[in-house]
């Protein structure tokens, strides 16, 4: 991310540690009932407020604990216009949820200040259907016009990038990249693979990633991997290539199961955190740009904290 460091604070190499698994935390650890998977709807309680305040707190403690700098993603992956209908909210009040949430993750940010380490806040964007199995598909303009107005309340509040999440076909990607750039916003672009390291879409990841940027004269800041687990994708990025310069970010499942496996499990497959740490060793030494690291589905504190350790000592230029 292009303003990352811009506070001039020290970080180990460069490198970021952020958030795991918030939903699946927030569901399985906590208690509460996210209708839509929808974490932002925990703004809206002092109970919600608290289990989100433990939960960033524990993250910033693993990279304080290992001297790498944090992303503080805002809890916003489900508020967009065609989630926030569903869940009963119009246009102006997502733009004052989308507004609370970065205002949130400002006070995380202040009370972790005097940590020593960079700290960056970015708002988290997530895809207009489905993240597993889309059954609409917008076109390019469509998404453009579709994600510009949580990208335009997110660069008005001040985030210092934001990343579209899950994305399963490269049309929404191109979009967001379009509507970021527009905004002068620094923005990721986030893949999410099946077991067989191809997008929902069928679209290689290599091919989806090429694509968005000869589509956008390289537009992302960088990419990002995230809700697979490391062995759904790492034979696609064993075959080499420069593409892989430009994944900069992972953010994986500790678990092993499919997307439409994970969709049906009614208990956390939380994975091995130091099998999974072990797998970011790996993935840094294939990936040359990787300096963002985190989980997804299933993951939590224990498996960010085992990353720190593990992935410390990889020096990055």
């Amino acid at each position: 991310m292009t303003r990352i460091n811009s506070e001039g604070r020290k970080n180990n190499n460069g490198l970021f540690l952020t958030d795991g698994g918030l939903e699946t935390s927030m569901i399985f650890h906590e208690g509460f009932d996210l209708p839509e998977f929808a974490a932002f709807t925990l703004l809206n309680s002092t109970e919600g407020r608290q289990a989100l305040d433990r939960y960033y707190d524990s993250y910033i403690s693993a990279a304080v604990d290992h001297n790498f700098g944090f992303v503080i993603d805002t809890p916003t992956w489900r508020a967009s216009k065609k989630w926030g209908k569903r869940l009963g909210f119009d246009a102006q009040e997502l733009v004052e949820i989308n507004k609370s949430a970065v205002e949130f993750c400002r006070a995380v940010k202040e009370r972790h200040a005097d940590k020593g380490i960079a700290l960056q806040i970015n708002g988290a964007i997530g895809p207009e259907d489905d993240g597993y199995n889309p059954q609409s598909f917008m076109t390019v303009d469509q998404a453009q016009a579709y994600h510009s107005d949580q990208i335009r309340t997110f660069s008005e509040a001040g985030t210092d990038s934001v990343a579209a999440v899950t994305m399963t076909y490269v049309e929404e990607a191109i979009g967001v990249t379009r509507a970021g750039h527009a905004l002068d916003m620094p923005t990721v672009i986030s893949f999410t693979v099946e077991t067989d390291g191809r997008l929902p879409s069928g679209q290689a990841l290599r091919d989806a990633i090429e694509q968005v940027d000869r589509e956008t004269n390289s537009g992302p800041v960088h990419f990002m991997i995230n809700c697979a687990h490391p062995d759904h994708f790492d034979s696609t990025l064993v075959q080499g290539g420069k593409w892989l310069e430009r994944v900069g970010a992972v953010r994986a499942n500790a678990s092993r199961m499919s997307h439409a496996e994970l969709d049906e499990a009614e208990e956390l497959d939380e994975g091995n955190p130091l099998e999974f740490a072990a797998s970011y060793r790996e993935l840094m030494g294939l990936l040359p740009n990787l300096r963002i690291m985190g989980g997804c589905c299933g993951t939590d504190h224990r498996h960010v904290h085992e990353i720190g350790k593990t992935c410390g000592s990889v020096h990055r230029s």
